[in-house]
């Protein structure tokens, strides 16, 4: 067998293979005694057929079997002995292959299409800048979150009339039956007049309400009247309430008592000590955002700095092959700034944990792992989830491949900018907590 190459520009080249008849005849022949030992075939006993016979029924078979393996090992041994640093997968070549006669051909020639992996070369100094965004709190914002604070901690007390957003505890009576201890949020109200006639009333108040009305959702009103949704079809709707207690949700106040409950005890003495703490609450609380924004900037700034040319054709030809037409050419044209951005990012990547001997240990992957978990579980309700559940989540994760996966790019993607925030100098820009959002989204 004879291999040429030849390049058509500085990223792709042609590799030919010319095949001989004595490339692959042992190879065939092989594949015909396997049939044969296989071959369960009526008239004859099992793998006793005529190689006769078995050269008719399936000689262009294993032809075809034979020829292509030749190719495949001849290709792939060629690219691994001369050190063909080659990006995606070899592709048919479009121009030059010449037709191939499986009846009659002994001699085949088929060429490849290649791409090569450009050099990367990024030399990151401190000269080089990139934006970091840090939050500037305005009186507004510290305002809001002191009120979002202050709500948090706040709790319900008795009122002696019902107000708009008041909660009320009541029976609902009916011929007899009562439901007792319902509790009822005047916000959960859909019919704005049955909300209105529970305005002002008191402790010991009775009146008559339409549930089917003033409840539209139904697992709502079935909570509320303690019975399934499949009951609620052959209940009367027509209740008395009877309010026995009105409730009114009360901020917290600013005192020591807050102050403790929030920070520890005699940690925080006075109202401008803990507008302080809020502050660095609020900024810690965005550093991930300004951290997000900081990672979209470095990567376009890296791929920016390393300028690397790749083979646009020949990567839309095979991300079309590579998802065996899954998507059409159209809908790889549409997507095909983000994926090249996205391999570009790869490439400096790579390059950046090779460079700088970045490695990636199990500990870092199962951390990053048990993040996950937790946050998970926190979605969930479960704010302090054991330690051992979590580590068997987190277990899970790294042993399902595309998690796996995920997970390592993600951890990867943060030693690589920890590398780079620790070279480069950083461009620290005051930003609101609004226009922040909008650099993040």
């Amino acid at each position: 067998m004879k291999i040429t190459q030849k390049s058509t520009d500085d990223l792709t080249l042609i590799v030919t293979l010319a095949i001989e008849k004595e490339d692959y005849t042992e190879k065939r022949k092989k594949i015909l005694s396997d049939y044969r030992r296989k071959a369960d075939i009526k008239g004859f006993r099992k793998g006793m057929a005529p190689m006769s016979f078995i050269e008719k029924t399936h000689g262009r078979a294993a032809l075809l079997d034979a020829v292509n393996g030749v190719i495949s090992d001849g290709l792939n041994n060629y690219i691994t002995e001369n050190n063909l640093n080659i990006i995606g997968e070899p592709l048919p070549n479009e121009s030059e292959q010449k037709p191939i006669d499986w009846e009659s051909d002994e001699q085949f020639e088929v060429s490849f299409d290649l791409a090569m992996a450009p050099k990367v070369e990024i030399n990151l100094t401190s000269k080089d800048k990139i934006p970091y965004y840090e939050v500037e709190i305005s009186e507004q914002d510290m305002i809001k979150y002191r009120s979002n604070l202050l709500k948090q901690y706040g709790q319900l007390v008795a009122a002696e009339s019902v107000a708009e957003e008041d909660f009320i505890v009541a029976d609902l009576v009916q011929e007899g039956t009562t439901i007792e201890g319902a509790y009822i949020a005047l916000r959960s109200i859909a019919d704005a007049k049955i909300k209105k006639s529970f305005i002002g009333k008191k402790s010991g108040d009775e009146f008559a309400i339409n549930v089917n009305k003033a409840f539209e959702n139904e697992t709502d009103r079935a909570a509320l009247l303690k019975v399934k949704k499949e009951e609620l079809a052959t209940l009367n709707p027509e209740f008395n309430v009877v309010i026995k207690e009105v409730k009114r949700f009360e901020d917290a106040q600013m005192n020591e008592e807050l102050y403790d409950r929030m920070f520890g005890a005699g940690v925080v003495k006075s109202e401008q000590e803990f507008n302080e703490r809020i502050v660095e609450r609020i900024k810690s609380e965005y550093t991930q955002e300004s951290d997000y924004r900081f990672m979209l900037d470095a990567r376009d700034a890296l791929i920016e700095k390393a300028a690397i040319a790749l083979p646009e054709q020949f990567l839309k030809r095979w991300l079309h092959s590579a998802n065996e037409g899954k998507f059409s050419m159209e809908e790889i044209e549409k997507d095909f700034p983000l994926f090249l951005k996205d391999f570009r990012w790869q490439m400096v990547r790579q390059f950046i944990t090779k460079e700088q001997d970045i490695k990636l240990t199990r500990e870092n992957l199962l951390d990053h792992a048990r993040k996950i978990a937790a946050y998970q579980f926190a979605m969930y309700g479960l704010n302090n989830a054991p330690t051992e559940q979590i580590d068997h989540y987190a277990e899970s994760l790294l042993a399902n491949e595309k998690e796996g996966k995920r997970i390592y790019e993600k951890v990867e993607d943060d030693l690589v900018l920890e590398y780079v925030r620790s070279v480069v100098t950083l461009d620290k820009k005051g930003i609101s907590i609004e226009k922040l959002h909008e650099l993040t989204k």
